[in-house]
């Protein structure tokens, strides 16, 4: 294929980002991205010719070798992809020996164990719309999940599950929730992301806090600002944030607003704010974070990070 031209930031250091976050990561800050196969970043964060064959851009080369060349800039990235599948053992296998061993990982766990209904999608195909027989059962995650992935846990920072806006009332969630953390086997670091702020409440912080599983500090579209979720209790002895999207911004309206996220599109002061007050928290209380930044938040995550720790 050959690829769109685009303006990259020809001004964009990118071993001075690397040498910043190495040097964060050190001292248990560690920052990174919403996964990491972006076109948009050719000549930002990746180098163009490394995914050229015959003298023309390979983009099944590029996604394929690109995060070996990433972890040359980022200590850390999280993968969106497994929330839609349950990884085989070799897809776990190509992942890891494909980067370096000093990249960690932050997954998010399949939605098969977290939604409980599937969304009225194409891609669930009869299942769209129907109850998940699967939801928040712990010896299916155990089974499908962690036990092919046990091998890599040294370099896995933290699992994330994410649970989507949702009718289901805090009492009935809680307690559901409790059980199920209850069951989760020892080997990882586990963190929980809601998208009700209603269930942003003692209780919820409570059987969180018991577990030793993080909130996870969300910008996203019906959430309060990072800002305000900076003042929530932390439960466990490591946080989790993940700057999404500007509060109020739909998800789609980010996607065609941003695309091919090659370049800042629109600041968000708020959001690098709040970043930026946190990594100084982080620092001042010693506790380890894992921050990641995703490009609809302003259309360019590596550039908004830079932004944030350029300070």
């Amino acid at each position: 294929m050959t690829l769109p031209l685009f303006d990259p930031p020809s001004d964009f250091d990118r071993d001075a980002l690397g040498s910043r976050l190495r040097s964060l990561a050190e001292k248990g800050i560690w920052i990174g991205t919403s996964s990491w196969k972006y076109e948009g970043w050719l000549d930002q964060i990746y180098t163009r010719e490394l995914y050229s064959t015959r003298g023309r851009f390979s983009q099944k080369r590029f996604e394929s070798e690109c995060l070996k060349e990433y972890a040359q800039t980022f200590p850390i990235v999280c993968g969106d992809f497994s929330f839609y599948q349950f990884p085989t053992p070799e897809y776990w296998q190509r992942l890891f020996g494909s980067a370096p061993e000093r990249l960690r990982f932050a997954l998010k766990v399949p939605e098969e164990v977290t939604a409980e209904v599937f969304p009225k999608h194409a891609r669930y195909g009869p299942r769209a719309g129907l109850r998940n027989e699967s939801y928040l059962n712990a010896d299916a995650l155990a089974v499908m999940f962690l036990d092919p992935l046990r091998p890599y846990a040294s370099r896995v920072a933290v699992l994330i599950f994410e649970f989507g806006a949702r009718g289901e009332g805090s009492r009935e969630f809680f307690a559901r929730l409790d059980a199920f953390l209850e069951r989760l086997p020892e080997g990882f670091r586990y963190a929980v992301e809601v998208r009700n702020r209603e269930y942003l409440q003692p209780r919820y912080f409570e059987l969180l806090r018991a577990r030793g599983v993080a909130h996870v500090l969300n910008a996203w579209t019906r959430m309060p600002p990072l800002a305000e979720q900076a003042g929530l209790p932390m439960p466990a002895d490591f946080t989790v944030v993940r700057a999404l999207l500007r509060p109020g911004r739909a998800y789609e309206d980010a996607v065609a607003r941003f695309q091919p996220y090659n370049k800042i599109g629109e600041t968000h002061p708020e959001s690098r704010d709040a970043l930026r007050d946190w990594v100084r928290r982080m620092r001042e209380e010693r506790r380890t974070s894992y921050i990641f930044v995703n490009n609809r938040l302003e259309g360019n995550a590596p550039e908004t990070i830079l932004a944030v720790v350029e300070e």
